[in-house]
């Protein structure tokens, strides 16, 4: 099965929603393989050519290449439909069909905090960076997602791995190699308290067009968006883009009207697509993660009496940890006005939590 997973990424022209829309049709991602060119012909997208390409079967050779390299590197596929697959990001209409994984943090944590900005890092940037990370630092459940580049990226995995808090690295190429090659030692040192990820199969060098791909990863797998520094153009603000189309709370860190990379982030506020955070101290406020706040509000309620439909969501939360509301769907066989009014009065009683992404999780 595995094969065929990796087989459906390779194919010339198929994007994360055809690929998903290709195994719906066919009932299954080996199906996709070997089904009529007449039949694919029928699907939106899918044009005489295309259709040729796919039972064609060239890629499976090349998939089974990527089999022996995973296995070699000890890497774990992540496909989109597996239970392990980031949560999160599951949601998002343009996840990728699949990701690859080096790493010992969790992808579904309870806490996942995304801390962005530019290369060009000034020792300003640099130590609000480290001031904010050691704030969240108090968190157990928390995960600080970055993208290994050079300045407010590397700083902020280095910040996290000295507080001893994991933190992953979203990749713009494949995991045979590391970019920029002077952060390999801090990459090593990542896998062992966190971990590497990336959607590109081995030999995809750190091409220009991979990080805005990656970046929707960045954005998808977070529950909050934080940028340090930037200027009026840069990676980070495409992230904020997609943050903020994803629904996600996204935090900019002003600077002096002076600064070159602090423009981008004063026009984030003052455009109000970045809530102003000066400390970890407010995320927590926005995002509800204050011990007081979770005192006062957030704690799970004793002896609520609950009805048929509302015990079969609580047993899923409590077999599966986090889920979103399609896979309390499926696990519960509810219709979705149902189980949408259910976990509506189980947020009422304080026995469910509404997490980003349409996810919800017990409160203990």
């Amino acid at each position: 099965m595995l094969k065929y997973q990796i087989a459906l990424t390779l194919l010339p022209s198929i994007g994360p929603k055809l690929g998903k829309e290709l195994v719906a049709y066919c009932g299954g991602v080996e199906a996709v393989f070997y089904e009529k060119p007449a039949h694919l012909q029928k699907i939106p997208g899918i044009g005489q050519e295309l259709a040729r390409s796919i039972t064609g079967q060239q890629v499976l050779a090349r998939a089974e290449e990527e089999l022996l390299f995973l296995e070699k590197n000890n890497i774990a596929p992540l496909f989109y439909l597996d239970s392990d697959y980031p949560i999160r990001l599951k949601h998002c209409p343009d996840a990728p069909l699949m990701l690859y994984y080096q790493g010992t943090a969790p992808l579904n944590a309870g806490k996942i905090v995304a801390v962005i900005g530019t290369r060009k890092a000034s020792d300003y940037g640099k130590v609000v960076c480290e001031q904010i990370i050691q704030g969240l630092s108090v968190h157990k459940d928390l995960v600080i997602l970055s993208g290994l580049a050079y300045g407010i990226d590397s700083c902020a995995h280095r910040a996290s791995l000295e507080r001893d808090r994991p933190t992953i690295a979203v990749l713009g190429h494949s995991l045979d190699r590391i970019y920029p090659p002077q952060n390999h030692a801090l990459a090593e040192k990542m896998k062992k308290n966190g971990g590497l990820l990336t959607e590109f199969v081995s030999g995809t060098k750190p091409d220009r067009e991979n990080f805005p791909r990656r970046n929707r990863i960045v954005a998808g797998m977070s529950d909050a968006v934080i940028v340090v520094e930037s200027g009026r153009k840069g990676g980070a603000l495409i992230t904020v883009d997609i943050a903020n189309s994803y629904n996600r709370d996204v935090f900019a860190v002003p600077g002096r009207l002076s600064d070159t990379y602090s423009e981008g982030c004063n026009n984030l506020i003052k455009t109000n697509r970045a809530a102003l955070v000066e400390s970890a101290k407010d995320i927590d406020y926005i995002m509800g993660w204050s011990q007081k706040e979770q005192q006062k509000g957030t704690q799970r309620k004793l002896f609520v009496d609950l009805n048929d439909d509302e015990e079969q969501i609580v047993a899923a939360l409590q077999k599966n940890g986090t889920m979103g509301i399609d896979d309390l769907i499926l696990d519960t066989r509810m219709g979705a006005t149902k189980i949408a009014s259910s976990l509506l009065n189980l947020e009422f009683e304080g026995v469910v939590r509404c997490l980003p992404g349409k996810c919800y999780c017990l409160i203990k």
